[in-house]
């Protein structure tokens, strides 16, 4: 085995736009997983009895452990090898989504989505700490942007290929979708993929590793428990304070490392830190939509499971229209404009989501969830592009790692927050006046539940209340949405630099890249 250090040769590779492909096939995958559950939850719901709570961990045990365990999984791959922990991240994901495919059971299902998070935290960074091994400054914009899109793209396609699935399948599909994508990726990256790593990176931090990994379960778990619970609930109180305390002493000790897991130094560039925010604050309200909206449009309007998933299609159009177009517009007006525009755009059709009623028929809905569909991409891809652009060269791994898992947290958060806001108010609303007990309190766990409550009592009534109580929530969450896109709007026309932060080359990024050759 012998060490070559990359030249600039390497970047005008020809195979390097197949690599490429093969990550991006890997990033689909991911933005697929992390919403392709929620249109089949109401289907889960009904046949495992899952309850609204419990739907939440089937969505968040994958975006939970994948935000956990991003820092330290960036950083094996810098230490240990992209390729061989990139490829090792998806072996992981795929022997998750088999275990998903065989479950029979909510708790195995949420098993499952935790492994799978796993492997796509190893995916993730590593998917994007390679590109500077393969393109050269001037192309590297444009390879992340790609990834970005793929990712993206991913988040709205994986509701409409599982409406597709269910429709055809078992709920189980949706799983088994991923064994042959994965399985193509997997040879893509051992043919195409050199490896490639940092020796001077930092050490796994253990413990920093545990701050962040039980800090974020906790926060996440009292968000989700809260509305059963009580916020004052003494083991509610509890975890806040637990995930408070871990994760300030995550900081704290980052800030004592010389080379910390977690760079706060990286907080220091403008560009990433303000485009990392409002990446994540995209994330939230993209990830909370497509938590609420498959209920809405399969139980509400009546739709079934392929029907749902095509009438999210308004949504990816939007995606694919200003994701296409966010990088010449970025070029043209900057783009602290072109993601302050995004941003506003998607405050504007959450506002106008927010007037939807019971009366509405689906055409409202496809109107802004088009509006909805076009500010995704004019914020996130050149929200996402700046902020990777702006990273250090030698802090590929890390760097990249931080700011997903800042956009996994902000998905992990808006599923936990919107989510239980969603639930507390359909509980509230829902009237189940003449119902026992223990009856009535399974119809509030979800609106599925009570349709199927209602359609064995024959209930006209108790259908129609869960139909304005789900509607009620859904209003509440568009608002919130609509709320967190005009803050992040203010911040990034405040903040962010016009134009992008072009990347930094010369020796760092040289002795990034070690290649290794069979000798």
């Amino acid at each position: 085995m012998v060490t070559v250090i990359s030249t600039p040769a390497s970047w005008h590779n020809p195979r390097r736009w197949l690599a490429l492909g093969a990550l991006v096939m890997s990033m689909l995958v991911l933005g697929f997983d992390t919403t392709i559950l929620n249109v089949a939850l109401p289907t889960m719901a009904e046949q495992l009895g899952a309850s609204t709570g419990e739907q939440q961990w089937m969505a968040d045990a994958y975006v939970v452990v994948f935000a956990a365990l991003m820092l330290p999984a960036g950083l094996l791959g810098d230490r240990f090898g992209r390729r061989r922990m990139l490829i090792g991240g998806l072996v992981v994901f795929l022997a998750g989504s088999v275990a998903g495919a065989l479950a029979d059971d909510v708790n195995w299902v949420v098993v499952a989505r935790a492994l799978m998070g796993v492997g796509a935290a190893l995916i993730t960074p590593l998917a994007m700490s390679v590109l500077p091994s393969l393109f050269a400054p001037d192309e590297r914009g444009k390879a992340i942007g790609l990834v970005s899109t793929g990712s993206a793209l991913g988040l709205p396609l994986g509701p409409i290929i599982g409406g597709w699935l269910l429709e055809h399948f078992w709920w189980g599909s949706v799983f088994v979708l991923n064994v042959p994508m994965v399985a193509l990726a997997i040879v893509a990256c051992l043919v195409l993929l050199p490896e490639t790593s940092d020796p001077a990176s930092p050490r796994i931090d253990t413990l920093s590793a545990a701050f962040t990994t039980g800090g974020l379960g906790a926060l996440v778990y009292a968000i989700i428990e809260a509305p059963e619970r009580g916020w004052t609930d003494p083991l509610i109180l509890t975890l806040l304070a637990a995930a408070a305390v871990l994760l300030t002493g995550l900081v704290l000790r980052s800030r004592r490392e010389e080379r910390p897991m977690l760079d706060m130094g990286l907080l220091a560039h403008r560009g990433f830190l303000f485009n990392a925010i409002a990446a994540t604050l995209v994330m939230f309200v993209l990830s909370g939509l497509l938590f609420v909206l498959p209920p809405y449009l399969q139980s509400v309007l009546g739709n079934d499971t392929l029907a749902t998933g095509v009438k999210l299609l308004p949504l990816v159009l939007g995606l694919s229209v200003s994701a296409k177009l966010a990088a010449p517009v970025a070029d043209r007006f900057g783009a602290r404009a072109t993601v302050t525009g995004g941003l506003v755009v998607l405050a504007f059709a959450a506002l106008l989501g927010a007037r939807t009623t019971t009366q509405d028929g689906y055409g409202f809905t496809a109107l802004w969830l088009a509006v909805a569909g076009l500010g995704f991409g004019f914020a996130l891809v050149p929200s996402m592009t700046g902020a990777l652009t702006a990273l250090p060269a030698d802090r590929a791994g890390s760097g990249s790692g931080l700011l997903l898992t800042l956009r996994q947290v902000g998905a992990a958060v808006g599923i936990a927050l919107l989510g239980s806001l969603l639930s507390n108010a359909f509980r509230d609303r829902l009237d189940v006046t003449g119902l026992p007990s223990a009856t009535a309190d399974t119809a509030g766990d979800s609106v599925v539940a009570a349709h199927l409550i209602a359609e064995k009592a024959g209930s006209l009534h108790l259908a129609v209340s869960a139909n304005d109580a789900y509607v009620h929530g859904m209003t509440l969450v568009l608002l919130v949405c609509g709320i967190a896109s005009l803050a992040a709007a203010l911040l990034a026309a405040a903040f962010l630099p016009g134009a992008p932060v072009a990347p930094r080359t010369g020796g760092a990024g040289v002795r990034m890249a070690s290649v290794k050759a069979d000798a």
